[in-house]
């Protein structure tokens, strides 16, 4: 299994660090020893930045918070001063949008273009890891059939998403894109990217914005108790991705993008292992015909589209996540734990009502 070299006589960079992927990066590095630099929106608002301080408290390596907007310009040059590694995890992932060229696209790609004009500018900079999302590789389900094998590798990209169908696939494939774009102009600098699947598992932030608690929260309270779609989707272990960043950045070896994905389930296998530790929770226990989401979806839920319908309801996923395995040494946590923790984290916290 390869090794990571953990050099810790430079700074690394975080951004978007009160993310929930962030959280668990900050908490590996920090217990490496690292100098950690993390860019947030308000470095003063002890609600958002308390948990990650807390840890920097009780952990070997120190944590420096600074504040910084992803569309502006030069923003990010103090916090990456002196850094060897820049970890790019900010971007929104939301379904709950007004505008998504707004909402969506123009953090991620404007985002991303902001950070690595920092980085051709900050000479100490030698590895760019970045978030990204099994979602730049495929749009929708039915897409997983066009690919070699009927499996998504890390040669496949997505190319149906637009701002009108996929939004967010959409803003994450033209990140990536503008980010590979960036790299490959220059030579002083690597960039190596992760590409999670659906990421489940406990947040360190008291209150996590992600919409995979959204999901787990209408999953385990109630929203689906009459059926839920047929839907396949690939899923990881928030801390999984974590380590995934920490062996592309530190893997002398490390290259290119890496599926970090443990396994395929339905919204109903998501059920049924809830179930298993919270038994009298409103769950569903069967699918619904793919005709009545068709017909109904998009009146219930706009994200839902009959084109959504039509091409992901009812089609198998299947992605191929061996590269992360044997370039990275990656062992993956189990999800079905994942999912448990989880939800009992959000009993815990009064998200989800007693059942």
């Amino acid at each position: 299994m390869p090794t990571p070299v953990y050099d810790t006589t430079a700074p690394v960079l975080v951004t978007g660090g009160t993310g929930y992927v962030a959280g668990w990066l900050i908490r590996r590095l920090l217990e490496e020893g690292f100098t950690v630099h993390a860019t947030v929106r308000n470095p003063d608002d002890p609600a958002k930045v308390g948990h990650l301080t807390q840890m920097a408290d009780a952990l070997p390596g120190s944590l420096t918070l600074f504040k910084a907007d992803l569309l502006e310009a030069g923003a990010f040059a103090p916090a990456m001063a002196g850094c060897r590694v820049v970890f790019h995890t900010a971007s929104p992932f939301t379904l709950n949008i007004e505008d998504p060229q707004r909402d969506l696209v123009d953090p991620a790609v404007k985002g991303t273009r902001n950070v690595l004009e920092t980085v051709n500018a900050t000479p100490s900079v030698e590895r760019v890891v970045l978030t990204s999302s099994c979602a730049a590789i495929y749009g929708d389900n039915i897409d997983v059939a066009g690919t070699t094998g009927g499996i998504l590798t890390e040669d496949d990209w997505n190319t149906t998403s637009s701002i009108g169908h996929q939004a967010y696939s959409y803003s994450k494939v033209m990140a990536e894109r503008a980010a590979w774009e960036m790299a490959d102009a220059q030579s002083t600098w690597r960039l190596v990217v992760v590409n999670p699947s659906l990421v489940l598992g406990p947040g360190l932030a008291p209150t996590q914005t992600s919409e995979s608690f959204n999901l787990l929260e209408q999953i385990a309270g109630g929203a689906f108790k009459s059926g839920v779609p047929h839907y396949e989707i690939g899923v990881v272990d928030v801390r999984t991705v974590a380590e995934a960043h920490m062996r592309a950045a530190f893997l002398p070896e490390a290259e290119g993008r890496h599926i970090t994905s443990a396994k395929t389930m339905s919204f109903l296998d998501v059920a049924d292992v809830i179930r298993r530790s919270h038994p009298d929770r409103p769950l569903p226990v069967r699918t619904l015909p793919k005709w009545l989401l068709w017909l109904l979806g998009p009146m219930v839920d706009k994200a839902v589209t009959r084109r959504f319908v039509a091409r992901s309801v009812g089609h198998p996923w299947r992605a191929d996540n061996s590269k992360s395995k044997q370039a990275l040494g990656l062992e993956y946590h189990p999800v079905d734990t994942a999912i448990e923790e989880m939800v009992q984290q959000m009993v815990d916290t009064g998200r989800l009502k007693p059942a």
